[in-house]
């Protein structure tokens, strides 16, 4: 464990919370940031024009939680 950490790890669970809380809204921003490419872009316009088509297709989220705990 680095010394960085060790020092993050004695902080009190609620100050923890909060670090967590403020480091994610920091990478979410950056990745909002950063540009999509082509590729992802073209994927993204695939996956919902098939969406459009049929919206039965789409997976609920519990389905897709269900299906996530088959595999472990």
């Amino acid at each position: 464990m680095n010394s960085r950490l060790k020092e993050l790890s004695s902080l009190p669970l609620p100050e923890k919370v909060q670090l967590v809380e403020d480091l994610w809204d920091n990478i979410a921003a950056e990745l909002e940031a950063m540009p999509l490419s082509e590729e992802l872009k073209a994927e993204m316009d695939r996956r919902l024009q098939e969406y459009l088509k049929d919206p039965s297709s789409a997976l609920t989220l519990e389905e897709v939680q269900a299906r996530m705990r088959k595999r472990k």
